[in-house]
C-alpha cells in the first residue's frame, strides 16, 4: 500500500494527508475548492514547521513530505490507481453516501475505502458500494498529527483481511489502533457525547457555570480539557449531529440533545469555528474567555 487519496481538505483531511505524507506515502488530497486546498497545504506547512522547531524534523524532511502531496479538485482524477481512500468530508450522511458511490466507480476494485466518520454507520456507507468487505472506518482524532488513537470500525461485512491491513497501516503511521464494531457512535462518541451533553445540561439547569464545570472535570477527573471547551473545539454543530445519530440509532431519551445546544447551533454559535460557543474565540485559542452570554452577572 503506497498510494493514498484523502477526500476533504478541512481540519481532519489536511491532518490525515500530513501524517500519510510524512510517513512516505504518495497522497492525493481532494477537495472541490481550490482555495481550500491552498489553505490546507499552508496549514500542513505550518504544522511541519512546528515539528522542526521541536527538533523532530529537518527542513529536507519537510520538503519531502510536501512533495508527497498532490492536490486535485477532480475526485475521479485524484483517486486513480490509489490503494486506499480515506474520506474526511463533512459529517453528512447523504454526502458520504454519494462520495462512496462515486469512489466505488472511480477506484480500482481492490482499493480499500475508509471513512473518517465519527458516528455514521460504516455498514450503511458500505451498502452503496459493490465492495462492502473493503469498506471500513478509520476515525482519526483531532489534531491528527498529534493524537495517537485511530478508532478502526468494522462494518457488518468488513473482512478480517481488510481490518488487519488497516490495523497494521495505523501502526505504520505511528498510531495506536483500537477496533470497534459498527454501532451508533462506535466507542469514542458513544461515551464522550453523553458526557458533553450532560455538561451542557448542567449549565442549562443552573447547576454551575461554564468555568466551574470545566474546572471540576479538569482538576477532579484529570481531563486535559473540560467538556464545554472540548465541545467548542469539536464544533457544537458536530456534537449535535452525533447526538442525533445516537438518539435515532438507539431510540433512547438519554441521548436527546440538550435544548441549549440546539439553540446555540441554530443561532450560529458553533464554537471555535464560528468564534463563539461556551467560550469566546475571537482572540484565538490560547486563553479561555467565557462567552458574554454565560458570564456571571
Amino acid at each position: 500500500m503506497k498510494k493514498v487519496a484523502v477526500i476533504g481538505s478541512g481540519t481532519m483531511g489536511n491532518g490525515i494527508a500530513h501524517v500519510f505524507a510524512q510517513h512516505g506515502f504518495i497522497v492525493s488530497l481532494i477537495d472541490i475548492s481550490e482555495d481550500a486546498l491552498g489553505k490546507a497545504i499552508g496549514t500542513i506547512s505550518k504544522n511541519l514547521d512546528r515539528i522542526i522547531a521541536k527538533g523532530n524534523l529537518t527542513e529536507e524532511q519537510k520538503e519531502q513530505t510536501l512533495s508527497n502531496i498532490s492536490t486535485y479538485t477532480s475526485m475521479q482524477e485524484g483517486v486513480k490507481d490509489v490503494d486506499l481512500v480515506v474520506e474526511a468530508a463533512t459529517e453528512n450522511a447523504d454526502l458520504k453516501l454519494k462520495i462512496f458511490r462515486d469512489l466505488d466507480s472511480f477506484t480500482k476494485p481492490e482499493a480499500i475505502l475508509a471513512s473518517n466518520t465519527s458516528s455514521i454507520s460504516i455498514t450503511k456507507i458500505a451498502s452503496v458500494t459493490n465492495r462492502p468487505d473493503k469498506v471500513i472506518g478509520m476515525h482519526f482524532m483531532n489534531p491528527v498529527p498529534v493524537m495517537k488513537l485511530v478508532e478502526v470500525i468494522r462494518g457488518y461485512s468488513t473482512s478480517d483481511e481488510v481490518t488487519s491491513q488497516i490495523v497494521a497501516l495505523s501502526k505504520q503511521l505511528g498510531k495506536v489502533p483500537a477496533e470497534a464494531n459498527d454501532y451508533p457512535g462506535f466507542v469514542a462518541n458513544r461515551i464522550l457525547m453523553p458526557m458533553i451533553n450532560e455538561a451542557i445540561y448542567s449549565l442549562y439547569e443552573g447547576v454551575a457555570g461554564v468555568e466551574e464545570i470545566d474546572t471540576i472535570m479538569k482538576l477532579g477527573m484529570a481531563h486535559p480539557m473540560g467538556p464545554l471547551q472540548l465541545a467548542d473545539f469539536i464544533g457544537l454543530d458536530v456534537c449535535l449531529s452525533i447526538l442525533q445519530v445516537l438518539h435515532d440509532g438507539f431510540g433512547n431519551p438519554k441521548y436527546a440533545p440538550c435544548p441549549l445546544l440546539v439553540n446555540m447551533v441554530q443561532a450560529g454559535h458553533k464554537g471555535v469555528k464560528s468564534g463563539q460557543g461556551f467560550y469566546s474565540w475571537t482572540h484565538g485559542t490560547k486563553e479561555l474567555v467565557v462567552a458574554d452570554r454565560f458570564k456571571k452577572r
